[in-house]
Parts: structure tokens; sequence; C-alpha cells
């Protein structure tokens, strides 16, 4: 196979093979059959290969009725025809590969309100009705591919996000029971993210999910405020658990608004942007607001009751001494 393939290179492939060195210029000498062979195919039927198993440098010789390509230091010849066969077939005119297999590449846009996920989900089922032998392997390139595997590991991300969050809050706090009342306030900010999605027609892209993970880092603040100062108020002022987060609720509702509006008008502008590349910016801007819009409005009712309800039970589970009516109230949140 090897010597055929040489042979064919040396006949068509303008192999060069020296460089002849002048005064003032260099002239590289081109290995190569004559033109008027080249495009004949039955040029094919005069090619002869080298019978030795040494192959050695080709030159080649033409005549009026044979294409010789002779090794130098071989006399035995075996005509092309003598091991192969030629057949006149229709075939592209080029080959394209991947990954060192034949391949041929399919294309495609998104119909009108269509999501990328919609369209990886119809080739999959495409795929499955034709029924493709074990040798056909599909895989996906460009856009798509970088969907499938940022997809794939979005999962794993959020949740190192969130451990990492947990346990830094725990080492803050030194408690495992406070960074869950902070976390608690993440879902209210994933679901205000996918309604304002929802309300504008996105889809959940890439840049959707990057903005889901960003709110985890700005919604937690309201929770870390509060929960904070009552922390502090409980440990140096003495006072209970509901007095300390109601104190907390109402010192640091203005510092919770004011964080809240200046991460809400960074945003608008990613939003409203109109110019090019904002189909990129658009769905971070969305959920960005959305996501601030109902987390602001959940988590300053949900967190003292995440808050006093997480106190109770892990003053119930340690042992601790329960203050006047918290028993049956820790009771009644229980059943």
């Amino acid at each position: 196979m090897q010597a055929i393939s040489d042979t064919l290179n040396d006949a068509f492939g303008q192999r060069q093979i020296s460089t002849i060195f002048g005064q003032a210029n260099q002239y590289r000498v081109i290995l190569e059959a004559m033109p008027e062979y080249q495009r004949d195919p039955s040029t094919l039927s005069k090619l002869y290969l080298p019978a030795g198993t040494t192959t050695t440098q080709a030159t080649l010789s033409s005549s009026t009725s044979n294409l010789i390509l002779l090794p130098t230091n071989a006399t035995n010849l075996v005509p092309l025809d003598a091991v192969a066969t030629v057949e006149r077939t229709t075939a592209a005119l080029a080959i394209g590969h991947h990954d060192q297999f034949p391949a041929v590449t399919v294309s495609f846009n998104l119909a009108t309100g269509a999501s990328l996920g919609d369209a990886v989900a119809a080739i999959s089922a495409a795929e499955n009705d034709i029924d493709m032998p074990a040798s056909v392997v599909g895989t996906y390139a460009g856009d798509t591919a970088e969907f499938a595997s940022s997809l794939a590991g979005e999962p794993w991300l959020i949740l190192a996000a969130v451990v990492t969050i947990y346990i830094v809050l725990g080492m803050l706090y030194e408690s495992f029971v406070h960074p869950l009342t902070i976390l608690s306030t993440l879902p209210s900010a994933g679901v205000g993210a996918l309604v304002a999605m929802m309300m504008f027609g996105q889809d959940l892209s890439i840049i959707a999910l990057i903005g889901i993970v960003l709110l985890m880092g700005i919604v937690k603040k309201n929770a870390i405020m509060m929960i904070d100062f009552a922390l502090e108020a409980e440990r140096v002022g003495g006072l209970t658990p509901p007095e300390a987060i109601l104190q907390a609720c109402l010192l640091r509702f203005r510092p919770i608004m004011m964080t809240t509006l200046a991460a809400l008008f960074g945003a608008l502008p990613l939003a409203l942007e109109t110019g090019t590349g904002s189909e990129l910016r658009f769905p971070l801007g969305i959920t960005i607001i959305g996501g601030l819009l109902l987390s602001q409005l959940l988590t300053l009712y949900t967190t003292p009751v995440i808050y006093l309800a997480l106190d109770r039970l892990h003053r119930r589970l340690s042992g601790a001494r329960l203050l006047p009516g918290e028993d049956a109230a820790l009771g009644a949140h229980i059943d």
C-alpha cells in the first residue's frame, strides 16, 4: 500500500524532489506526470510499481506510449493494473474528516421560537428512528457541543457553589444551622429568574445559567445582613431570638434595599440594550432583575420565619432550655 501511495503521489501530487541553486535564484524541481497524462484516467494503467520491498528514489521517464516510474535501484516492475482495479464511480470532490475518521457535517438553524435544547432532542430522536449502524457515530460540534458540555457540568457547578457557601458561612457563624437560613433565600432567586425568562420568552441558555449562579452571590447578602445582626444582638445585647430578628429586620431594611437597588439598576443596561451583541447580554440582565425582585419580596418575610424555626429546632435537639411559649410553637411547627 505504501508503494502504491508513493507512486500515485509521484505522478499526481506535484512532489518537490530537489532544488537547483543558481547565482541569483533558486529553482524547485517538481516531480509529476505530464499535463496530458494528468487529464486522462487511463494513465493509471501506465504506472509501474517497484517489486522489491526496498523503496528508493523514483525517476520519471516518459515516451509516446508509456509513462514509467522507475526506481533507481530496482529492475523488477509491476504494473498497477496487476495489484489494483480501477472503477469509475460517483464520489465527492472532498472527504471531510473528524478525529481522523471520515465525517459528514450536517448544519442546521433554529426555527422561530425553538430553542437549542429542543433541536438537540429532535436530532437525537431522528437518530434513533433511522436506526443507524453501530459503525456510524454522531457527535455535535460548535455551539451545540458547547451547550451540551455546559449543561452536563452545570448541576455540579451549582452544587459546588452551594457547598462552598455553606462551608464559608458555617465557619463564619460557627454553626451548622444558621447557614441553612441564609441558603433558604436561593430558591426564590432561581424561581424569580425563571419566571422573568418565561415572561420575556427567553430560553434557559448558557448566559442565563451564568446569571442564576451570579444571583447566588447577590441574593444571600439579604439574609447575611439580618442573621449577622440578630446573632450579634443575641450574644452582646442579650435579646431573645424573636426580639433580635425583629430588630435586625427594622435596622437592616434600608441597607438591604440600597444594595438590592444598586445591583438591580446595574443590571438594567444589560436588559435594555439593543445594540450588537445584546442577544447575549439580555438573558443575563433578565435573570438578575427577575431574581432580585422576587427574592427581595420574599426573603424579608421568609428569612425571619426560617431563622426562628431553625433556632427552636436547634435548641430542642441540643437539649437547651426553650423560652416560654417556644415549646408549643415548636411542636406546632413540627406537626
